[in-house]
């Protein structure tokens, strides 16, 4: 595991008090093993400096009107999308987690480090202020954003194809399997809540949910 300070340098930052960037990157099993803070209040605060950043940016760069700016600000906060910022951090190298979620491949697990990119933010937002943390985000994220918005969100697309036919959609878990740091989960896409428009498989049920509607825009030939 690197050091923080490593982190600080990318950045950009150097923090007076050192306990909110060690939250930040510390994950909720290594703050129960250790009985220490973890990153869930400072990813809550993330959260809303990311939405807020994000907006600043698309209503400086982009003449969209609003339902534009609200989908491309969507995409570009999504899990995935945060997924790729810190992976040009290298951000997954500085976080504290528990043996467990270590030894079950905790460092490569996007929600995991979604979740302490985040809270990152909401560490430079409390102990900087909103101007810091903007001048963060423009060297962490708007470098990336166009890598970003090309990711297919599978869900979303056949939501509005859908939406266009005045149908609506749910989904379903119909199966799991395997340990518990190991599950593979089964969806279903449903539509009006009776014919079932595809199924897929993933490691997460958010994965499964999005193979399923891959596979129901497939059946549509909305997409190749």
């Amino acid at each position: 595991m690197k050091h923080y300070s490593l982190l600080e340098e990318k950045l950009g930052v150097t923090f007076k008090d050192k306990s909110l960037i060690i939250e930040a990157l510390t994950h909720s099993s290594y703050g129960n093993e250790h009985n220490c803070p973890f990153n869930e209040r400072l990813e809550f605060l993330g959260d809303a400096v990311l939405e807020l950043s994000m907006s600043k940016y698309l209503i400086s760069k982009y003449k969209m009107n609003e339902g534009d700016m609200t989908k491309r600000r969507a995409q570009a906060v999504r899990e995935e999308a945060l997924d790729i910022y810190a992976s040009h951090l290298g951000l997954a190298d500085f976080l504290y987690l528990g043996r467990g979620e270590e030894l079950t491949g905790g460092r490569q697990r996007k929600a995991v480090i979604a979740d302490a990119f985040e809270a990152v933010l909401g560490a430079v937002f409390k102990e900087f202020g909103f101007d810091t943390a903007y001048d963060v985000f423009s060297r962490i994220v708007i470098p990336y954003v166009d890598e970003v918005v090309i990711i297919k969100d599978f869900k979303t697309i056949l939501q509005e194809e859908v939406q266009a036919d005045k149908r609506s959609l749910s989904y379903r878990i119909i199966d799991e399997t395997g340990p518990a740091h190991d599950k593979v989960f089964t969806a279903e896409v449903l539509m009006d809540d009776e014919l079932i428009m595809g199924r897929g498989v993933g490691k997460t049920k958010k994965d499964a949910e999005q193979e399923a509607a891959k596979e129901a825009l497939r059946k549509k030939a909305y997409i190749k």
